[in-house]
């Protein structure tokens, strides 16, 4: 009566272990018999019997190799108590190159097992078809072992191989290198779109582990899954759109615009790089209205001259947005120097039509009626009294200077001769930047010198003013003194941030408007250069903290 309870018992466990050698072996699937047709289990193991040698031949590594064979037949002779041979612990041969351990830097779970994960694999729950004296035996000598049930390193993939071998026929014959995935790739979760794998592919990421239940005979073994195989838990990340932005590819750079690099396509040159950098410079967006003085009490010096080139460069540079403003207290000349374009107003005609435009509803178009628009520059011209009986005092210059605030971004003020006047005052308390035209004459740079004295006494805020100061040297025809140059170029490089150069132009010493499509290449550059010059010294004024 044992006996025969044992040897259906054991007919059990050879069902089980041939569903198990049956999913795991690397053989197609297709040749596999079913297990739950009881005939061809016995042609199974009788095949097994007869090619015992040629399987551990050609798969070495694998448990089911020798010892099953030896064991397919329930009358071996063996006692009845002992246990099954595939539970005892086996000296493994080196296994094929897909059992070999992955390395450390792969770090995928279905790998090798790691040591505290043995415990695991060695407590199996029995099965539960065959209470008697003879499975308590084979259990307790399974638990004594701790080796897993039916040992070797095949049992040791991953369950996205096994869940691949039991697509059965629907897929081609493993290579043997399908059993690696690359390295740093993690295995997908489970539940997360098992159509991602193909069929029949033991490295795909599809077929999820945990998703392909096992077969009833092998849950007797494993009712909770294979231990040590679950799916390893997707990290969230989370991005910032400053990174993002970061992350982003830069620009590729325009190509040439001029010279023979413009017709064949090619990168622009040292020159016309640094010349779109000074354009791009000062066009830089100011989170404010800002306020230009130009300065040198000495008359004839250049002052109006560099005050149209500096808001012409910034107007092209900043596509509009700019206006000069003679700020004479008495009858400036700004008016001889530009196109009038139809409008003949002065600051005069401002002043008495300033309860209108600051009227909350007054737009750009109602304060350009008194200003001059100069085409080839892009900004606007407020010019000086012509009359004797409108001085312009400090009040005024304020009610102006809020007025134009409010619709210009750039304001560029020419100032008259007379430091003591209160709108000359004015205007420096109002300055972020200082720009001071002399000629490398003695009386023009004695008059800056003496200027620049007097605004060091003035405080820490008139100091700060003349250290971001730009010097602008502007020659006429015959005007340079090489002797004073020599002298007083050091002087002013010391005290000033930048001292630009701009070349004799025959249309600017003609004394006439002043158009900027008549200047000279090189000129043009030049006041480009001073307009970016001034822009950074603004920049810094503005993030630096008072």
């Amino acid at each position: 009566m044992t006996d025969s309870h044992n040897s259906g018992q054991h007919k059990d466990r050879e069902a089980a272990a041939a569903e198990v050698r049956r999913m795991w072996q690397p053989t197609p699937s297709w040749s596999q018999p079913d297990p739950n047709d009881a005939e061809a289990v016995d042609d199974t193991t009788e095949d097994a019997t007869e090619q015992g040698d040629a399987l551990s031949g050609d798969f070495p590594g694998d448990s089911w190799s020798g010892p099953a064979a030896q064991s397919a037949s329930p009358s071996a002779d063996r006692p009845v108590n002992q246990p099954a041979p595939w539970t005892q612990p086996q000296q493994t041969p080196p296994s094929p190159s897909w059992a070999q351990p992955v390395p450390d830097s792969a770090a995928s779970s279905w790998s090798q097992p790691e040591e505290q994960d043995d415990d695991l694999i060695a407590e199996p729950q029995s099965p539960e078809a065959g209470s008697g004296s003879g499975s308590s035996d084979n259990a307790g000598s399974q638990q004594d072992t701790g080796s897993p049930v039916f040992g070797g390193s095949s049992f040791q993939a991953s369950g996205q191989d096994m869940a691949a071998q039991q697509q059965g026929g629907q897929g081609s014959q493993q290579q043997p290198g399908q059993y690696q995935t690359p390295q740093g790739q993690q295995p997908a979760q489970g539940g997360q779109g098992a159509a991602g794998g193909q069929p029949g592919q033991g490295g795909g990421q599809g077929g999820g582990q945990g998703n392909q239940p096992l077969s009833p005979a092998a849950q007797h073994f494993f009712p909770q899954g294979i231990p040590g195989q679950q799916a390893q838990q997707q990290q969230n990340l989370s991005y910032r759109s400053e990174e993002l932005l970061q992350a982003l590819p830069l620009p590729r750079e325009a190509p040439a615009e001029r010279g023979v690099r413009s017709m064949l396509k090619l990168r622009p040159g040292t020159s016309e790089r640094s010349e779109r950098i000074a354009r791009a410079t000062a066009a830089t967006a100011f989170r404010r209205p800002v306020t230009i003085v130009v300065a040198n009490p000495k008359g004839g010096s250049g002052k109006t001259p560099t005050t149209l080139l500096l808001a012409g460069a910034l107007g092209q540079a900043r596509g509009g947005g700019v206006v000069a403003w003679d700020n004479n207290e008495l009858r400036g000349n700004m008016h001889l120097r530009t196109h009038d374009t139809n409008s003949r107003s002065t600051v005069t005609d401002m002043l008495q039509a300033m309860p209108m435009l600051t009227q909350p509803d007054a737009r750009l178009g109602d304060v350009a009626a008194y200003l001059r628009h100069q085409v080839a520059g892009q900004y606007d011209v407020l010019t000086s009294a012509t009359t004797t009986y409108a001085q312009i005092e400090a009040l005024d210059f304020d009610q102006i200077h809020r007025l134009l605030s409010r619709f210009y971004k750039v304001l560029v003020i020419d100032t008259g001769n007379n430091e003591g006047s209160s709108n000359w005052r004015e205007a420096m308390k109002a300055a972020d930047a200082l720009v001071i035209p002399i000629k490398w004459k003695s009386l023009s740079c004695a008059a800056a010198v003496q200027m620049l004295e007097e605004l060091d006494n003035q405080g820490p805020e008139a100091q700060r003013l003349i250290r971001r100061a730009v010097i602008a040297v502007s020659n006429g025809p015959g005007d340079v003194n090489k002797e004073v140059e020599k002298q007083l170029r050091p002087y002013f490089d010391s005290r000033a941030a930048a001292v630009v150069d701009i070349p004799t132009d025959m249309h600017i010493a003609a004394e006439g408007p002043l158009d900027h499509s008549a200047l000279q290449p090189a000129t043009r550059r030049a006041a480009l250069d001073l307009a970016a010059r001034v822009s950074e010294q603004i920049t810094i004024s503005l993030n630096t903290p008072r």
